[in-house]
This record gives structure tokens, sequence and C-alpha cells, in this order.
């Protein structure tokens, strides 16, 4: 039977199902004076066209944006909530927000980093509201590279709140709303630029958990349009701004990730070649993956070999010496959480310290205090919240599909366990992929049509590419499971 929460994951989770009464009234008493004058003068901004883009219903809006194009490249203005103007160092609400490190997302409700009275309400860059914000503003030249970086606390007002769909199909009609439609210019120009550097971006589709009409849920696959992944530039671009400013202050706090080892990348380069995927010789990595069609199995297999690659996430917080090991493989160079501060805590302080070096003044002693800290609290909310989230697909999985035992489905084979250099492998001299893909007795991870459900099944008669037919042979709900076989 169809549930209609996920009340088990919280319990499981153990996630905070309330803040305490100190912190909310830390929030609310910030939320209040949120209007009064600071000991800081504020930089007026409001006569800035800036707008939100978020997903639908959203209220937690940490980002607005305006993008000039200008006669030598563009000008970003990007505004960013201000939570470090409501939230006291030490006090109640610092302390419970270091505990959480991020806002949890479930399908029925999230659990915030930060009460509603702010995330909701008095911090977020909601329409017409004169807000508190991070000002950054980001010259480009006619490539879309940064040329000059400012950042400073200004009041700023959202003329309107987008959703990802309105604007696409407002791009498609050629009636794209003034403050982004240079989006479509310098997006794409960032892309071209993160190719260049080496970012591996992995187009996998993105499983969703949605209401479905009927009082329980649905899984659908995640559409990243143009709008989405233009957006995504503006704030991978700021990140990689303010992680140049923090190494050349030598204080900071970077997401990093280390590049893939020479034989990870050559194991990959057979993969592709089993799959039918031509690589040329000496063909860079990050060009490859960002000329496939996501759309074609055979694509869908390589993105899926390719998260091998990228292993090793982590925060490098330093003080005094830059890390010698900075760049992060996935967007090419170095870059820090700057750009969501309402969702992850990390942003606040990272903010601050863009603040305080491009003011001239010293680093505030609570945030240095705080750096040595903070890659253990981020690294372990990035692994609550992903498991969360993981937990509750496997949790609409089962609900969509326990009806359904002893039907068959379309799918393709993402991945076949033994094609890729496992430690048995290894152990038995073999090569990295096995040279040719061939059919394994293993397990295979498989990718349903629909409902676009991943799961495992015995990967007897498999290749990774390969469409089949399968067929739903178990139900677990108890232990969020399904079981396949090949039809």
């Amino acid at each position: 039977m169809a549930g209609t929460d996920f009340s088990a994951i919280r319990e499981e989770f153990d996630l905070p199902a309330r803040f305490s009464a100190a912190a909310l009234t830390e929030a609310e008493e910030a939320a209040r004076a949120a209007h009064r004058p600071g000991p800081e003068p504020l930089a007026d901004a409001t006569d800035l066209p800036l707008v939100t883009i978020d997903p639908p219903g959203a209220k937690d809006l940490d980002q607005a944006l305006a993008v000039q194009r200008r006669r030598s490249g563009f000008r970003v203005h990007y505004a960013i909530a201000d939570l470090a103007a409501f939230v006291r160092p030490e006090g109640a609400l610092d302390q419970e927000a270091g505990t959480r490190g991020q806002t949890v997302y479930l399908p029925d409700g999230s659990v915030p980093l930060h009460p509603p009275s702010l995330s909701e309400s008095a911090a977020s860059l909601l329409p017409g509201e004169v807000r508190r914000a991070v000002l950054w503003t980001i010259d480009t030249d006619a490539h879309g590279q940064p040329v000059d970086v400012d950042v400073r606390r200004a009041l700023v007002r959202s003329t309107a709140q987008y959703d990802y769909e309105t604007v696409e199909r407002a791009f498609a009609t050629d009636s794209a709303p003034e403050p982004v439609r240079a989006l479509a210019e310098l997006g794409p120009l960032r892309r071209e630029l993160a190719v260049q550097r080496g970012a591996i971006e992995l187009q996998l589709p993105e499983q969703e958990v949605v209401p479905d009409g009927n009082g329980s849920w649905s899984i659908t696959l995640r559409p990243r349009g143009d709008v989405d992944a233009w957006n995504a530039e503006i704030s991978l671009m700021t990140g990689m701004c303010a992680a140049q400013i923090m190494l050349e202050a030598g204080v900071g706090i970077l997401r990093t990730l280390p590049d893939a080892e020479p034989e990870a990348v050559r194991w990959l380069q057979r993969s592709a070649q089993a799959l039918g995927i031509p690589w040329p010789d000496g063909a860079d990595t990050a060009k490859m993956l960002a000329s496939l069609d996501p759309d074609r199995p055979e694509s869908l297999a390589l993105f899926s070999d390719t998260t091998r690659l990228l292993r090793g996430a982590d925060y490098t917080a330093f003080d005094g010496t830059p890390p010698a090991e900075d760049g992060h493989a996935g967007i090419g160079g170095p870059y820090a959480h700057v750009t969501a501060p309402i969702r992850r805590l990390v942003d606040r302080y990272g903010t601050e310290i863009c603040l305080a070096v491009n003011a001239g003044r010293e680093v505030p002693e609570w945030v240095k205090a705080a750096l040595p800290r903070l890659p253990e609290v981020m690294s372990a909310s990035d692994t609550l919240a992903g498991r969360v989230e993981r937990a509750c697909i496997d949790l609409a999985e089962v609900w969509l599909l326990a009806p359904r035992v002893g039907e068959t489905f379309e799918a393709v084979v993402l991945r076949v366990d033994g094609n890729h250099g496992s430690d048995d492998d290894k152990a038995r001299g073999a090569e990295p992929g096995g040279g040719d893909h061939e059919p394994r007795k293993g397990k295979a991870e498989i990718l349903l049509d629909d409902p676009p459900v991943l799961a495992k099944c015995p990967a007897t008669g498999m290749t990774e590419g390969q469409r089949v037919a399968v067929r739903l042979v178990d139900v677990d709900v108890d232990r969020r499971t399904v079981s396949f076989e090949r039809a």
C-alpha cells in the first residue's frame, strides 16, 4: 500500500523536529530588527533589477541576479542573503546551526538550517521586499572570464520571483525577462570555459519524488534545462572568485576534489571503447564527456562509470598558508561555497572572509575560530543529506512498485559489477574494465524507463549501455528494496 509521508525516514535518521526555544527567540528578535540601522552603513542597491530563479514554491531564496551585456563583456550583479546579519556568533542559533550543517530536504518538507522566520521570511530575498544582502559585482571580458570583482553589503530588492520552467519558456519565445536575458550569452561562454579548464560534468538524470495528485508520491527524472545550467554557472563563477580571494589572503575554506589518477582515466577510456564511444588519442576527458548526447544509453552508462573518477570530495580550511591541493576536479579550479547561506552553514563563513578581505579588514575572529571544525561539520551533513535523499527515493520506489510484482519493465544497464577494476579483479591480475565489457555474473545497476527507478539486477548476459527487459520479482517495503531479474 502506498505511503503518504516520510516520517519514518525522519525518525530513522534522527532529524531534528524543532529548534530550541532559545534559537527560535534569537531568530525572531533578529527578524524584528532586520530594518533597523546596523553598525556599518549599507550601500543602497535597491534600484538594481534583480530577480530570483528557483524551483516552484521555494521560499528560502538565497540568490538574486541581474546580468548586463556591456561593450567589453558582461556585468553580473549577484545578491546573496546576508545570514551573518541575523545570526549572533556563539549564540544559541549559531550553535544549533553548527550541529545541523545544512538544510535537509524531504519530499514532504525540509529540516531547515535556520528557523522559517529567517529562512523563509526576514533573510529570504522575496520579491518586492527590501533585504540585507551581500552583493557581488563581477565584470567579465567578452569570453566570460572575470576581470574585476567587488563584494560588499547592500540593501537590495528583488523585482520578481521566477521558476526555471517559466524562464525556459520565456527564452524559447524570445520574451525572457530583461535582468536575465544576457544569461543566454554568458551561460554558454562560462560552460565552454569550464570544459577548457577540464571541469567534469556528469549529465546523469536526477530522480525526484513528487506528489502524484492522489495523496501519495511518484518519481520523475528532474530535467536540467539551459536556464538551470546557466544559472548554476553564475553561482560557480562566484564561488571561484571567492576561492581566489581566499587563496590570495591566505585564509579561507575551499570545497576540494582531487584529480582522477591517470590509470582511472585510462580505465574510463577503455570503458568508452567497449561501449562503442570513440575516444581519439589525446582527447581531453572533459571535452569528451561534454560532447556526448546524454539521452543515449551508452552515454548514460559512461556517465555512471565516470562517477568513480570524482571521489574524495572534502572541505579544506586554512589560515596562514594556502593548501597545496586547492582544486576541485569537477569544476576545474579552486572553488568555495558562498552562494547559499540560508541552506548551507559554510557559506556564511566564506562570505565573511571575502567581505573582510575586499574591505581591507581583518577577518573576524569568530570566523577564524570556526574554520578548523567546519570541514568535519559540513562533511557529516553532506553525508546525512545524501543518505536521507536516497532513503526517500527508495521508499517512494517501493510504494510505487509494490502492486506491480510480476510485471515486466524496459530498462537501460548503467553499470555491471566486475567491469570496474574492483579489488577482486586486481587480485586476479585483471585489467580494470576487463578490456571488453563481456557480460558478467555479478550485479547490474539498471534504470527503468517508467517509472524511472534505479535498481539492481543479476547481471548474467548483460552489458553496460544495453537496453533490456526485466521482471519485478520482489518488493520489500520494510527494507526499501526491490528485486528484478532478466525477463
